[in-house]
């Protein structure tokens, strides 16, 4: 690595260009950072199909539990939503989570401890 600030021409007038001139360091920075930027926009562009045909084509050839696992993101964004609108105190989701436990839908029993895995092994009977 050490090749490119030696024995580089190029590097070297670079730095130097931007140690002298205040005007071409700003401009160097910009171009930098605005060129990938377009260049990634226009990537992004070219490739973001809007073609509904093609969506319903991919929703109908997703496997089930894809679908499955959308449709409880779904349901739980909705319910945390719908809290956030009504201004209730979702602190204890957190705290929950912190604990290990898991939050339930029933009103009066917020918080239910999650259960323990089955260590016991079972057999069949012969």
């Amino acid at each position: 690595m050490s090749f490119l600030y030696e024995k580089s021409n190029t590097w070297r007038w670079l730095v130097r260009k931007t140690r002298d001139s205040r005007p071409f360091f700003f401009t160097f920075a910009t171009v930098c950072g605005v060129i990938p930027g377009i260049i990634g926009y226009g990537v992004m562009q070219a490739t973001n199909s809007t073609n509904p045909e093609l969506e319903a084509r991919l929703r109908q050839s997703a496997r089930p539990e894809t679908t499955m696992m959308g449709k409880v993101n779904q349901e739980r964004l909705a319910e945390y939503l719908g809290e956030l609108k009504q201004k209730q105190d979702t602190n204890d989701r957190y705290v929950a989570a912190l604990r290990g436990e898991t939050l339930t839908r029933k009103p009066y029993q917020r918080i239910q401890p999650v259960p323990k895995p089955n260590d016991t092994v079972t057999t069949k009977p012969q």
